[in-house]
């Protein structure tokens, strides 16, 4: 069976703003997958201001309801976090794009990863949204989307770089809810 809730030290939460230790905390996130060989839009090194003004900006668009910002917590701060894209075109109001689900190296194979994925797909529903779409570079992430019914679209070879350089393959999913 799934895991569907955040293992019991850990918190997952719809925010709209960010604390400076939110900030920090993200950041960190950010860095450490992006060290760990994610390639989520960042190259490294990936510096802490260079994260911070990442996270700023993304709080800024969550603020304007153009964005939804998920963070899981622990008893040490921000270990996960996950983004719904929901400002789409004027013909898509019925969709939104799930982003930049990461979880700290720390925290992870502990139901994280489908924690943050349901409760992102529960603020969609509460938010009308009826299809949601993703993609990802990392087969393991592909391994956990495919086990919550999301459906494979398709795969583009070399799409993106790695963060330290080399071209790699991106998987397109999308959900209906």
């Amino acid at each position: 069976m799934t895991n569907l809730t955040p293992p019991p030290d850990t918190q997952v939460k719809q925010v709209w703003s960010l604390t400076d230790a939110q900030l920090r905390d993200l950041a960190d996130v950010l860095i450490d997958c992006v060290e760990g060989g994610a390639s989520v839009g960042f190259m490294h090194p990936l510096s802490p201001r260079r994260a911070v003004a990442f996270w700023t900006e993304v709080a800024a668009a969550a603020a304007r309801g153009e964005r939804a910002l998920l963070l899981a917590e622990d008893a040490q701060g921000v270990v996960g976090t996950v983004q719904l894209v929901l400002h789409q075109a004027d013909n898509q109001p019925h969709r939104a794009e799930l982003v930049k689900m990461l979880v700290h190296r720390r925290a992870r194979r502990r139901g994280l990863g489908g924690a943050l994925l349901r409760s992102a797909e529960t603020v969609a529903r509460e938010c009308r949204r009826t299809l949601l779409t993703l993609d990802t570079s990392s087969d393991d992430a592909a391994r956990l989307y495919a086990r919550h019914d999301w459906q494979r679209a398709g795969v583009i070879p070399g799409y993106a770089l790695l963060p330290r350089g080399g071209l790699h393959h991106t998987t397109y999913f999308y959900r209906q809810l």
